[in-house]
């Protein structure tokens, strides 16, 4: 079973444009795939959702929403507004490994953060990953305070048994601040090991041929592309 599951260390990282890389590139390699949002919030009913924009950018169209609310919020505070079931993610966890006996690559995004709520009882994205023994992409800010919530966020990985697959910066600028330089070294510290990527800002607006050159760029080997972090940092790190 291939599943993989992204995460980000808070919401708005560019989780769904790394999701995105991530098929485009198995896609491009011939593999088969499959991208799983278990629970979309801010979004009506009939409005495109985070999968539209990865069949959009990707061409994937194997493409899989348990449940949608239309506030944006967490799906446990969001079913609860809506007076709707919320998504248990235990439910969810079957059919994941139904799509995996018979796809190359399953992707899961998750909403928000690693420890987002999906219902009363607290299920996370941490919960779902654990129970399909998945590695997990954590996709991060470049900017200033990305440290303090990368860390956590792979602590708490850590604490619960999830394996990193790697930290991938989701929206890397043209013109990187002191900050955002600063932090290239010291996300590498953070996780252990060099960054599994970096994608370019903007690339949600490319069309599908250069997003596909972008993801493969902005991906590292273990992921599917030509990303070089040693390369990355010595172009934009300091020292």
């Amino acid at each position: 079973m291939s599943v993989l599951m992204v995460t980000g260390t808070c919401t708005g990282v560019g989780k769904t444009i790394v999701t995105a890389a991530l098929a485009t590139v198995a896609r491009a390699r011939g593999a088969s795939v499959a991208v799983v949002k278990p629970g979309q919030t801010g979004v009506a009913p009939g409005e495109p959702g985070d999968l539209d924009d990865v069949a959009r950018l990707a061409g994937v169209d194997d493409l899989h929403e348990y449940a949608r609310y239309p506030d944006p919020l967490s799906p446990a505070a969001a079913a609860r507004r809506a007076g709707m079931e919320p998504l248990r993610l235990a439910d969810v966890v079957d059919r994941i490994r139904d799509l995996a006996d018979t796809r190359r690559l399953v992707l899961v995004e998750g909403a928000g953060g690693l420890l987002v709520r999906y219902d009363a009882d607290g299920t996370t994205v941490a919960d779902l990953a654990r129970w399909l023994n998945a590695a997990v992409v954590v996709v991060a800010r470049a900017d200033l305070g990305t440290l303090n919530h990368t860390a956590l966020t792979l602590e708490a990985m850590a604490h619960r048994g999830v394996q990193l697959a790697g930290v991938v910066i989701g929206e890397w600028p043209e013109h990187p601040d002191l900050a955002m330089r600063s932090n290239v070294t010291d996300l590498e510290t953070i996780a252990a090991r060099p960054l599994a990527g970096a994608l370019p800002a903007g690339a949600g607006a490319l069309d599908p041929a250069e997003f596909l050159l972008v993801a493969r760029a902005g991906l590292s080997p273990a992921l599917g592309g030509a990303f070089d972090p040693a390369t990355f940092r010595n172009t934009y790190g300091l020292d």
